[in-house]
């Protein structure tokens, strides 16, 4: 008996001592969010904003748990069985998930506030692919964490479609085209912002690339291989060499030309947005000889590889992003 009141004593205060330091007991995963078909579920729900809603995803693909942000439209909630079109919106290197919503204005569009946005973590230099390893393959898989477990999660557990619309910067750029190169029929349309759309542009594709992974520790030869010895992997990446899938589908391209622009301080300059105009250029070409059904460019000539410009496309993109979500699907 004294036993048994000096257990329950202990336990009264455990939860004083865990309220005292601010200690929660860990919340359970949330019912809606469904396991996708190799085990990736939700772990955590955050509420980081109005209509922001962070996820925190356990993934086979990745080894390791990885967060999504949602930025949900009017009219959502965890209960509701709506679907919604739905807007990838992909960040570049060194970016992050919470970069869109941090450094634009992309969370008070009136038009995304009837879509769903889902902003997936990509890794610092994931490059949207799943890497190579020196034929090894295994982790880190970001495009089956993508295309696989957080498409499955987002569709089956909170609201998205299977309408859906890719968009990205730099990095993420390539990611959007790639993609929807890639996977042809998943995506209505893709946007790329000042993108890396041709890795194997010569001069300087390859090597900007593989300079990119090493500067942030990784080994750039796990990505793709090597340019020259694995060139089809690379080139099964490459949105120039996805052009026949991609001329199906609404593309819109922009780059500056790495000169000072109204957003820039006067002689400014950016090596990386003049190589990826070049890219942009050659994949635009490329396009245009193969009969791209609906090809948008927007070349503006002197801005450098940088935020403000970035938020100005998503602007301008919008319309034929939105617009393909009401158009019926093109065939693959």
């Amino acid at each position: 008996m004294l036993a048994r009141r000096w257990s329950a004593i202990l336990a009264s205060l455990a939860v004083v001592a865990a309220l005292l330091v601010g200690a929660a007991p860990a919340a359970a995963a949330p019912e809606r969010a469904a396991v996708a078909g190799d085990g990736a579920r939700v772990v955590a729900e955050h509420q980081v904003a109005d209509r922001q809603l962070d996820l925190t995803i356990s993934s086979p693909a990745l080894g390791t748990t990885a967060p999504v942000r949602l930025l949900t439209p009017d009219g959502w909630s965890a209960a509701s069985h709506r679907h919604w079109p739905t807007l990838w919106l992909l960040h570049g290197c060194c970016g992050d998930y919470t970069s869109w919503t941090a450094l634009t204005d992309v969370a008070s569009i009136p038009e995304l506030r009837h879509v769903l946005v889902v902003m997936p973590e990509a890794g610092v230099t994931g490059w949207y692919s799943n890497w190579w390893n020196n034929g090894a393959g295994g982790t880190p898989a970001w495009e089956t964490f993508h295309l696989r477990e957080v498409r499955q999660i987002v569709e089956r557990g909170y609201g998205a479609s299977s309408d859906r619309v890719i968009a990205g910067l730099s990095m993420g750029g390539f990611g959007a085209l790639s993609y929807a190169g890639r996977h042809p029929g998943m995506f209505r349309a893709a946007a790329s912002y000042s993108g890396v759309v041709d890795p194997l542009y010569s001069p300087g594709g390859p090597e900007n690339v593989l300079q990119i992974s090493a500067g942030q520790g990784a080994d750039p030869l796990a990505l793709w291989g090597d340019p020259v010895a694995q060139r089809d992997i690379w080139a099964a990446h490459d949105p120039y060499y996805l052009a026949n899938a991609l001329r199906r589908i609404p593309v819109f391209l922009s780059s500056g030309d790495g000169t000072a622009g109204p957003y820039d301080k006067p002689g400014a300059t950016s090596a990386y947005e003049t190589l990826f105009d070049a890219e942009n250029h050659h994949l635009a070409a490329r396009l245009t000889a193969l009969h791209a059904r609906h090809l948008v460019t927007d070349f503006y000539g002197p801005g450098t590889h940088s935020w403000p410009y970035w938020q100005r496309e998503l602007h301008r993109s919008l319309p034929m992003l939105l617009g393909a979500l009401h158009r019926p699907a093109v065939a693959a």
